[in-house]
């Protein structure tokens, strides 16, 4: 029988993910909580940072601002966000998200359905703040299902 504990995570449980930029942390996710239609998290951008340049080839994105004054670039169009808008990223359009704040932001997000693998999850279209950190591990939890 699943539990609620099983099911909620938080977010400062989570490893923070910088690799493409400010401090992403995937809270539900296959590999978390076993869902199977997508995964979601909390994002942090400082004054000035940014998430780097990509798109995904299989899932739609879903972005909700909580705080913070935003650009997401969406096939280089520039979208303004401010707190309570969210913006729908289609599956394909390349996309880039920018603190222009004078304060640090943060936003929720969710991308659905899942990629047929991780490693397809995300395409990079520019170079990452940080390529040593590892991606974030979203998959399958440990021993399958």
């Amino acid at each position: 029988m699943t539990t609620s504990r099983e099911l909620k995570i938080a977010a400062d449980d989570c490893v923070p993910n910088k690799r493409r930029g400010g401090d992403l942390r995937v809270t539900l996710s296959p590999k978390t909580v076993g869902c199977t239609s997508g995964f979601g998290g909390v994002l942090r951008l400082g004054v000035g940072e940014f998430v780097a340049e990509h798109y995904h080839p299989y899932s739609e994105e879903f972005l909700h601002v909580v705080t913070g004054s935003l650009t997401m670039t969406l096939d280089d169009v520039e979208v303004p966000l401010g707190p309570g808008d969210s913006l729908l990223v289609p599956i394909g359009v390349r996309h880039r998200l920018v603190n222009i704040g004078q304060e640090e932001a943060h936003a929720v997000f969710h991308l659905s359905p899942l990629a047929p693998r991780p490693d397809l999850g995300h395409v990079d279209t520019e170079a990452v703040p940080n390529p040593e950190i590892p991606h974030t591990p979203v998959g399958q939890p440990e021993g399958g299902r």
